[in-house]
């Protein structure tokens, strides 16, 4: 079987798979090229720590890390199913890693049966958006980042009737997997299995119960926010503890169109504010269709991104 980290990488460089010991070297990476394209980073090692543990837990060589001089890392990227990740240090652009960690991606996904790959690259992001071109990477769907500011405490309406809420607890999580899953199953590629799902929500060490308000009709879940708590000094000292994260929305299809994830997030906004917050983000895209949803609560758009993809020819 071939060398699933061999290929054509630039001189000076070493290449291994990367791993959960390598989370905080990934994420000042990651924070590095974050910070150079938005002036701010917003990705913290929790997250890092749930893409690698994702990738890592069947096979390592779904993961490559590329380091320089000194064993600093210069660049990295994952792929799993159809979907891969690349980054590349802001101070080692322009020495061909993009395009290298780039075929390493493609490689690697036909390797794992892949027929298509995709990759969301922030808009700002110019070089990275013509190599995806020049590859024959075509645009697929818009994503963008929301934020809601929170000078003063937000109102919160009253429930539809019927409608009970109240903060997640301990023994909500099969639920709240099964509702947010049934619901992205109208976009996403894929179901994930629950213990991929809890690692990026229920089981982050920022998951943030108290600002992750569940809807309830008759005893049953119908819609739930759960929202993350990310500040960390490592990205920017001066935000932190002022920016709450909702890491998903999503509300029954029977129960839709009764104002219930309006009441939700502003439940989280509320949340937060009283912690002492005074933002709020999240992320959407354009399959979902909630983009107008979000701005008339009043959040508006503070940057995009584009995925894109292609199908990959074997042979």
């Amino acid at each position: 079987m071939a060398d699933p980290l061999a290929g054509a990488w630039p001189a000076g460089y070493r290449v291994r798979p990367a791993t959960a010991l390598d989370t905080d070297a990934v994420h000042r990476l990651v924070a590095a090229c974050e910070c150079a394209l938005h002036g701010r980073a917003t990705t913290d090692a929790d997250r890092i720590a749930a893409d690698l543990g994702m990738v890592g837990g069947e096979s390592a060589c779904d993961t490559v890390l590329v380091t320089g001089h000194g064993g600093n890392p210069a660049g990295w990227g994952w792929v799993r199913g159809r979907r891969a990740t690349v980054h590349v240090h802001p101070e080692h652009r322009g020495r061909g890693l993009g395009a290298a960690l780039l075929a390493w991606t493609e490689a690697r996904a036909r390797e794992l049966g892949g027929d298509r790959l995709s990759q969301t690259v922030s808009d700002s992001d110019l070089a990275a958006t013509a190599l995806l071109r020049s590859g024959g990477y075509a645009k697929m769907v818009t994503e963008w980042l929301l934020e809601m500011p929170l000078p003063e405490e937000p109102e919160v309406p009253e429930p539809p009737a019927g409608i009970t809420v109240r903060a997640f607890r301990a023994g909500d999580e099969e639920a709240a997997y099964r509702l947010t899953e049934d619901a992205f199953d109208e976009w996403q590629q894929r179901r994930k299995p629950y213990a991929e799902w809890a690692r990026h929500t229920v089981g982050r060490a920022t998951f943030a119960p108290a600002a992750s308000p569940l809807a309830f009709a008759g005893g049953r879940l119908v819609g739930a926010v759960l929202s993350l708590d990310p500040g960390d000094p490592a990205l920017d000292a001066d935000a932190v503890g002022k920016e709450g994260y909702v890491e998903r929305v999503a509300v029954r299809r029977d129960h839709r169109d009764r104002g219930i994830a309006r009441l939700l997030l502003r439940e989280a906004f509320r949340a937060f504010y009283l912690q002492g917050k005074r933002s709020c983000v999240l992320f959407t895209h354009s399959d979902t269709g909630a983009l107008p949803l979000y701005e008339r609560i009043g959040m508006t758009v503070r940057r995009s991104s584009t995925v894109y993809g292609k199908a990959l020819v074997t042979g």
